[in-house]
């Protein structure tokens, strides 16, 4: 009995922190949560929106989103790099450390924002054409494409003040400093919001715009987030010691630009190809019809919002982890890092319980088909269903990545995604008669491997490495 007691009480200890720990999570997690909550939520109702004006509309300004996703990601991936070395130079008090990561940030960034303006502008609607090649009719497809060039077309002009908030938001977050990020989501995603039903639907006088209206709406609330973030940064100089002098040069010492490219790279192939692989993965679904788009719009939307849980906890894995292997505090960097992965996958399997319940209701908001409807409910609970698990991959993720372990993070994340998930989607969706349904099912099924490949890897302790002595 004596031996029982004894490792249950290491087990709690283990996995389960004490108060003090979970105050600290939660005042560096709730932030980007309500940040993260606040923009999805209020996406929710931009979605609802375009989604009551018809499938066409709605399925055409969710291929140019997932396009759009690839660029959101590759910035992640950018400035994600530079980010780790940014973590842990802020456990060293290192203001000048911080201040060249934030410079490689600007130039990262601005490359892979002209990359992209360049591709969609010569190749967009080739882009979207490879979504509409499944059983529908040539008018629908037509439409969709139609919407979809509408929206792709002017959503570019929002790329330049996206970029600016990742380089501003991601270094603050790394500095222990949510709150700002959250303010200025919280304001720009209100400003979304109130400008699409103006824009959208033609209201206070102003013309019915449909989707040229969303993305009018989306741009201006991006140079308004973008506003709020870099003024109030440079204006608190006290609190935000590294913007002293930051653009008195852009260049960056050679050996650190290496080493961040070193570490760097791999994260933005990482995310790249991860992104890749997820339109790939709709791409493969899609070719089971147009009302495969539109569903898994539906329930790529509300996973959005449910999914800030366990996004905002894979973060906070990066922040805390990273600022502890930065001060050499291995112990207590493996420690939190147990506590805060078992946190994440409890807390995710009681939004997956409330997000499955919801299932059958949230598609009834849109002025969609039975069949659309009827798919997205099948998403959406499969999606909950494996929530937990993907709490788990995302905090094991984050954790490779915090000790700048990026060789093994692009092997574990993107690899897997080509080799093993679009090759199941790929597979079943071409070759077999499987509803769409079951083959999304058996994709989230393949996932266990990687559960088991990041087990391994969290519980060796490769990750534990300081990177900036």
């Amino acid at each position: 009995m004596g031996n029982t007691a004894d490792s249950k009480a290491g087990f709690l200890h283990k996995f389960i922190g004490d108060r003090a720990f979970y105050k600290m999570v939660l005042a560096i997690s709730v932030p980007i949560m309500i940040q993260n909550g606040i923009t999805n939520f209020v996406g929710l109702l931009d979605n609802i929106m375009i989604g009551r004006i018809g499938t066409e509309p709605m399925s055409g300004v969710a291929i140019v989103n997932q396009l759009l996703f690839v660029y959101n990601l590759c910035l992640f991936g950018g400035v994600s790099g530079a980010g780790i070395f940014t973590a842990q130079y802020f456990g060293q008090k290192n203001d000048e450390g911080i201040r060249r990561t934030v410079r490689l940030k600007l130039w990262i960034v601005a490359v892979i924002t002209l990359i992209t303006a360049a591709l969609l502008l010569t190749a967009g609607a080739d882009l979207i054409s490879l979504y509409l090649r499944g059983e529908g009719t040539a008018e629908s497809a037509a439409a969709t494409l139609y919407f979809g060039r509408q929206y792709l077309l002017i959503m570019l002009f929002g790329l330049p003040p996206f970029m600016m908030v990742q380089v501003y938001s991601s270094t603050l977050r790394e500095c222990g400093q949510t709150i700002l990020p959250m303010k200025a989501g919280i304001v720009a995603v209100f400003v979304n919001l109130i400008l699409n039903y103006i824009l959208i639907y033609g209201k206070c006088g102003a013309p019915a715009l449909g989707v040229e209206g969303a993305a009018i709406a989306t741009i201006l609330s991006r140079y308004t987030e973008a506003a709020i973030v870099l003024v109030h940064t440079h204006r608190h100089k006290e609190k935000n010691p590294f913007v002293e002098g930051l653009y008195s040069t852009l260049r960056v010492p050679s050996d650190l630009t290496r080493k961040i490219i070193v570490k760097g790279l791999p994260l933005l192939l990482n995310e790249t190809l991860w992104a890749a692989g997820m339109a790939m993965l709709t791409q493969c679904y899609s070719v089971r019809g147009l009302n495969v788009i539109a569903a898994q719009n539906i329930s790529n939307t509300i996973n959005n919002v449910f999914n800030i849980v366990f996004i905002a906890l894979g973060e906070s894995v990066a922040i805390i982890v990273g600022q502890m292997l930065g001060a050499g505090r291995m112990k207590e960097a493996r420690d939190a890092d147990n506590r805060l992965i078992a946190f994440s996958v409890a807390c995710c399997a009681l939004v997956a319980l409330v997000m499955f319940c919801l299932a059958p209701f949230f598609p009834l908001l849109y002025n969609t088909e039975e069949d659309v409807r009827r798919l997205a409910k099948y998403f959406i609970m499969i999606t909950a269903f494996f929530m937990p698990q993907n709490a788990f991959l995302h905090a094991s993720y984050f954790t490779l990545r915090s000790g700048g372990r990026t060789i093994v993070t692009f092997l574990f994340d993107s690899v897997f995604i080509w080799c093993v998930s679009v090759t199941i989607a790929f597979t079943l969706s071409r070759f077999t008669a499987l509803p769409v349904t079951t083959v999304f099912a058996l994709v989230q099924v393949g996932d266990i491997i990687k559960c088991a490949i990041g087990f391994v890897l969290v519980k060796k302790g490769v990750w534990l490495q300081n990177i900036v002595e």
